[in-house]
């Protein structure tokens, strides 16, 4: 017994590990093959293998725990000042129970501080490494990244006894397109907002207009960069090649995607999109967001149900989305036809 890095040749024991835990409704992340594996992993140009370890008995590798450091950074974020990420643990069901699962983690931990860490955290927001999951009672209908564990499955516990913490609680919301209520006041709203000056719909990336007082207001650079990255493809004529662009890993789009905004005298005050399709049919977007100086006025209510169309009118079947257990948000999303499906937590823990 003893464990080691991850190896290529331990794929097929490694994924059969993780189509076990799904097969046996344990997780509800999405099964993989050993090739969807190479393209989720090892492919990825942040993937690190000095962070996946198997824990080997008897010569097969009947434990499993992946995490990663990200080389890429956000302004402000350095190798020093980011956590370690935890991506998923496995452990073979007749194996469990001996402590293999706390051993793996243990090895992480130690592997994450030698490489200067002083933190490691599972959440899916800044882990390069996107855990497609599928949603209950769906013919297969997916979201392409869990936003941090699931916890109505054995790795919260699991983590909890480990010593992480909930950060944050995120709820997973679905809609099958087809079931979408429109927001019958969303005309008059529009009108509204526009006497006011305020434009709603598609960003022409030609107007040029600031976007930095918007995400300096908000507090995330993710935003800056979400919108820059978008906006330089426009600028550029070609589609975004940025793996944490991209709705479904290696699928790259036609080209320029639509965005969502709204605008007012020179400034984008509101965003959501960009607009894109994955190949399970989900209406992918990266997140909705106002400017604080411009909410309460009905501007995100708009945008979302433009959203909603504009997914329809590119043949999207359902739509899902992750918002905080405490955001007020939720009622916009309830009243277009969303329902909870899901609970995960944002995990922490210091090393």
């Amino acid at each position: 017994m003893k464990i080691r890095l991850l190896r290529r040749d331990d794929l097929p024991q490694v994924v059969a590990l993780w189509n076990e835990s799904c097969g046996a409704g344990e997780t509800v992340l999405s099964p993989l093959t050993e090739a969807g594996f190479e393209a989720l992993f090892f492919a990825n140009p942040e993937y690190d293998g000095q962070f996946s370890f198997v824990w080997e008995e008897a010569g097969a590798a009947v434990g499993f725990i992946s995490g990663t450091a990200p080389r890429v950074f956000l302004p402000g974020e350095t190798p020093e000042n980011t956590p370690g990420f935890l991506t998923c643990v496995f452990v073979k069901k007749a194996c469990r129970g001996r402590g293999i699962g706390a051993a793996l983690e243990t090895a992480l931990a130690d592997a994450f501080r030698a490489a200067g860490k002083t933190r490691v955290a599972c959440n899916g927001d800044r882990n390069p490494i996107h855990l497609s999951w599928i949603v209950p009672g769906t013919p297969g209908h997916d979201h392409n990244k869990a936003p941090g564990m699931d916890m109505d499955s054995p790795g919260y516990s699991f983590l909890l006894a480990r010593g992480y913490q909930d950060r944050a609680r995120e709820i997973a919301m679905y809609l099958d397109l087809k079931d979408y209520t429109p927001w019958e006041g969303m005309k008059a709203k529009q009108a509204e907002l526009l006497s006011q000056g305020i434009y709603t719909g598609r960003y022409d990336p030609a107007l040029r207009y600031d976007y930095d007082r918007m995400c300096d207001r908000v507090g995330k650079e993710y935003w800056r960069y979400v919108i820059a990255s978008e906006l330089a493809c426009h600028e550029s004529g070609q589609p975004n090649t940025d793996p944490r662009m991209l709705p479904d890993p290696g699928k790259i789009p036609a080209g320029p995607r639509p965005m969502l905004v709204a605008t007012h005298e020179g400034h984008i005050v509101a965003f959501t999109g960009p607009v894109d399709k994955q190949l399970s049919g989900r209406g992918w977007f990266c997140g909705i967001f106002t400017d604080p100086m411009y909410e309460r006025r009905g501007i995100a209510s708009v945008l979302f149900n433009l959203l909603m169309q504009e997914f329809i009118a590119e043949g999207a079947a359902f739509s899902t989305l992750f918002t905080g257990e405490e955001n007020h948000a939720q009622r916009i999303y309830l009243r277009a036809g969303f329902r909870v499906v899901r609970r995960f937590s944002v995990m922490e823990k210091g090393l």
